[in-house]
């Protein structure tokens, strides 16, 4: 099969597409000199909160950030204990030992890589000093909200939803992600679905407290300049990042759908061969390829990452394989966080977390950007089956 080399993600095809936009609103803050907050980050905020269905947003510096101030909001403090996934980005439990708080790491589902809720409930009768859940939104698809919701409600617990890789992402009754927890927090790195050329976040929430704790807490607990209600953090929005934001926002749909197109022709090439999706087990046979399951409407997976699970033993094989045709992949994530050194003191070591652990050595997340064109989603597909296919002997007796 000849070469086609094709990135894993190339963010200069979609400059140049909106490049005439994006530069005139640069300009256009440059001359205002206002670059902390200020129209474009109140705009931007507007405009958030109405794409999310959300009552309030409030701009920040990263999801990262955004994280941290959502458990300040919550009251949260040093000895309480908040439970999240182990299988996800580093940020989510980081902003929790930042501030002293004690992360209790939970299992996921692994046809959809999220937080299960089963186990939520498991670790929520073992532990009695937890004061948040923060599920996550795991690649662009959507956690069990409802069940969430429904485990906040029945213990008195508030849910702060980690929407950084899932914006526009909607849930199994179709509303949008960050619109039914107590708080939503969302990350515009650049390999967002939707990014800023920069760093940048944003939290929505349906509570005016919160908003207005968090329009403080952003800058040093202050409303009135130079008076403090209560010790903050610098975390203010950029805004030139929030100009370039307003002008990529109209675009995300149009982009949701060309990456839903993207996961639609790798689905169809890897079901072709034999695959199945995650929902179902390798015990049923079939290539040893699981691709990403997909949810009903009015669902929607945004399709952040598309990872597929390849057969224990071929996966950095399989990944190899790609490397040397000049395809890009990636791994998210190889190291689980409570496998990771600086959370040995959670005491939840291997084994502790079957899910998660299998997962890291099982998944390889695909090239899925929009301006991908048809021909490099099918010839990624056609050299992962072909590569898996000609190991099919080495898979006998993988899980």
């Amino acid at each position: 099969m000849p070469k086609m080399p094709v990135p894993f993600l190339d963010l200069r095809q979609q400059y140049e597409s909106i490049r005439k936009e994006i530069e005139p609103v640069l300009l256009r803050v440059a001359e205002s000199q206002r670059f902390i907050l200020g129209p474009e980050v109140d705009e931007l905020e507007k405009e958030i909160a109405a794409y999310c269905q959300a009552k309030f947003s409030v701009g920040c510096t990263s999801g990262s950030d955004a994280l941290m101030l959502a458990l300040m909001a919550l009251g949260l403090k040093a000895g309480d204990e908040v439970l999240c996934p182990s299988f996800t980005f580093f940020a989510t439990a980081g902003a929790i030992a930042r501030l002293g708080i004690q992360p209790i790491f939970v299992d996921i589902e692994p046809a959809t890589y999220n937080m299960c809720p089963i186990a939520t409930e498991k670790a929520l009768a073992q532990h009695k000093r937890v004061k948040a859940i923060i599920p996550v939104h795991l690649y662009g698809l959507a956690c069990d909200v409802d069940a969430f919701v429904a485990i906040g409600k029945k213990h008195g617990i508030p849910i702060i939803d980690d929407c950084a890789q899932a914006i526009g992402a909607r849930d199994a009754s179709g509303h949008p992600v960050g619109s039914r927890c107590d708080i939503g927090t969302f990350s515009f790195f650049p390999t967002k679905n939707l990014g800023c050329m920069g760093d940048g976040g944003i939290l929505t929430t349906n509570s005016p407290t919160i908003d207005d704790y968090l329009k403080m807490a952003r800058v040093h607990g202050s409303k009135v300049r130079y008076y403090h209600e209560f010790v903050g953090v610098n975390a203010r929005l950029d805004a030139m990042q929030a100009a370039v934001l307003r002008v990529k926002l109209p675009h995300l749909e149009s982009w949701h759908a060309a990456r839903a197109r993207n996961a639609s022709i790798y689905d169809a090439a890897f079901a072709a061969a034999g695959a199945h999706s995650t929902d179902v087990s390798w015990s049923t046979g079939g290539l040893a390829v699981r691709y990403p399951w997909c949810p009903p409407s009015p669902a929607r997976h945004v399709y952040n990452q598309y990872v597929i699970r390849v057969g224990e033993g071929l996966r950095d094989e399989t990944r190899a394989h790609l490397a040397a045709q000049g395809i890009g992949s990636e791994i998210y994530y190889p190291v689980p966080l409570h496998l990771q050194t600086c959370f040995a003191y959670c005491q939840q070591g291997v084994g502790s977390l079957p899910e998660t652990e299998r997962a890291t050595h099982e998944t390889i997340a695909l090239p899925i950007f929009p301006e991908l064109t048809a021909a490099q989603v099918e010839h990624v597909a056609s050299e992962i089956i072909a590569f898996v296919e000609s190991k099919r002997p080495a898979a006998v007796g993988a899980r």
